[in-house]
């Protein structure tokens, strides 16, 4: 798993087997992990929707919680899809607030 500290700057939106989408906050390599997730069944579709987006207090709050909660899968290391939570709260405002400003939702 990669450790280091990764940085956001685009918005895709994920299509789950089910049909069903979400949009996560996101950067190149883990767009790349997205697209073998896809190509090996464990989502259906994954789909750029903005790039560079502005490096905002509420960017740096969603960015923070994530590193501290999850260990990003690398391609050789992708076993299974995991769908970042958004728990209630400073994270889950911060990533609304994200999406408002990118006007996505």
């Amino acid at each position: 798993m990669n450790q280091n500290y990764q940085t956001f700057d685009m918005i895709e939106e994920i299509t789950r087997n089910d049909g069903s989408t979400y949009y996560e906050i996101t950067n190149v390599e883990q767009n790349g992990i997205a697209e073998l997730a896809c190509d090996r069944g464990m989502i259906k579709e994954v789909r750029l929707l903005q790039l560079n987006i502005a490096r905002t207090n509420a960017l740096k709050t969603y960015e923070a919680y994530i590193n501290k909660t999850y260990k990003f899968p690398t391609l050789t290391t992708l076993t299974k899809w995991e769908e970042w939570d958004k728990p209630k709260g400073k994270v889950l405002d911060a990533y609304k607030l994200i999406l408002k400003s990118n006007h996505i939702g």
